[in-house]
């Protein structure tokens, strides 16, 4: 695969279900780039939860508004980003925390980005250029955690 000129963009609406189109896409890319296959997995589970945080809090769920998603190989990443037209910037200060959640304490949600925060490499939330919020997800084909190449 000629990683630097093979960026897909895509524009989905606002509607559950869609986001396994930007997964399955993002899962393809990952494969012919030979990650690993719990890599991949972590991908997939990641690029769902981005996508359903932007059409659910980012685009309040209106069908009119449509998602924007570039998937970008390169040699040594692939990178994922998320663009919603949400107001204002994404709090991705929350810490949840397991036990008051199991225990019934915390009825809160935003779980979502401290996974994906969790299962990707690199994360980065920033304000769009004209309105929204942009979240951008890296997945190193060389993994830092356990040091060793990916399988090339």
């Amino acid at each position: 695969m000629d990683q630097g000129h093979n960026s897909v963009e895509l524009c989905i609406p606002s509607k559950f279900g869609f986001e396994k189109i930007v997964a399955e896409c993002a899962v393809f890319m990952a494969r012919e780039m030979n990650f690993q296959p719990s890599k991949i997995e972590d991908l997939n589970t990641a690029v769902t939860e981005a996508c359903l945080n932007a059409i659910e809090h980012g685009n309040k769920m209106d069908h009119n508004i449509q998602m924007h998603v570039t998937i970008t190989p390169t040699k040594k990443t692939l990178v994922v980003e998320v663009r919603d037209n949400g107001m204002g910037i994404l709090d991705d200060s929350y810490e949840p925390d397991i036990n008051k959640k199991i225990n019934g304490q915390d009825k809160t949600r935003g779980w979502g980005l401290f996974l994906i925060k969790n299962l990707m490499d690199e994360v980065e939330i920033k304000s769009a250029p004209k309105k929204g919020n942009v979240l951008k997800m890296v997945l190193y084909r060389k993994s830092s955690s356990k040091g060793c190449l990916e399988s090339e």
